[in-house]
C-alpha cells in the first residue's frame, strides 16, 4: 500500500499540521497588514458621506426651485422640505409631489437643516457634518448649499 504524502511533507518532513509559532507570525502579518490598510478604508468612508450629503442637498436644491417656479415663492422654515413631499396650506398652485421617495437625514442620521429666508441666500440648507455641531472642520464641517 502506498503511503499519501501531506503537500507540507516535501518542504519540512512534517506529517501535519502547522507549529504554535508559525500561526503566530502568520496573525502577526496580518495584523500589520490591517493596520496600513484599515486607515486608508475609513478615511474614504467618511469622504464618501461627506459625497453623498453635497448630493442630497443639490437634490433639494432642485427641488426646491421646482417649487418655487410653481408656487412662486420658496417653503417658508415651517412646514420646511415638508413642503416639498405635501401640499402645504394654502398654496392652490402647488404641482408636487417634488421628490420621489421621503426626505432622508443627512449621512450621520441628523435632520437636514432648512431656514427661509436665509442668511446666506434665499434660503438656506445645510448639514452640521459628522459631529452634528455647527462649524467643525474636515469630515465634522459644516455642508451648505451656498
Amino acid at each position: 500500500m502506498k503511503r499519501q504524502t501531506h503537500p507540507f511533507d516535501i518542504f519540512s518532513g512534517k506529517t501535519g499540521g502547522f507549529t504554535l509559532l508559525e500561526l503566530l507570525v502568520v496573525m502577526v502579518i496580518i495584523g500589520l497588514l490591517a493596520g496600513l490598510v484599515a486607515p486608508r478604508y475609513f478615511s474614504q468612508v467618511g469622504k464618501s458621506e461627506v459625497k453623498v450629503a453635497h448630493a442630497q442637498i443639490a437634490a433639494f436644491d432642485s427641488a426646491l426651485d421646482q417649487y418655487r417656479l410653481d408656487v412662486g415663492h420658496y417653503p417658508d422654515t415651517d412646514p420646511g422640505l415638508a413642503s416639498l413631499l405635501e401640499r402645504p396650506a394654502g398654496e392652490p398652485r402647488w404641482a408636487g409631489p417634488y421628490l420621489k421617495k421621503q426626505i432622508p437625514p443627512d449621512p450621520w442620521g441628523n435632520a437636514y437643516v432648512y431656514r427661509m429666508p436665509g442668511e446666506h441666500g434665499e434660503y438656506d440648507l445645510f448639514s452640521f457634518g459628522s459631529d452634528g455641531r455647527p462649524g467643525g472642520s474636515g469630515e465634522a464641517a459644516d455642508i451648505t448649499n451656498w
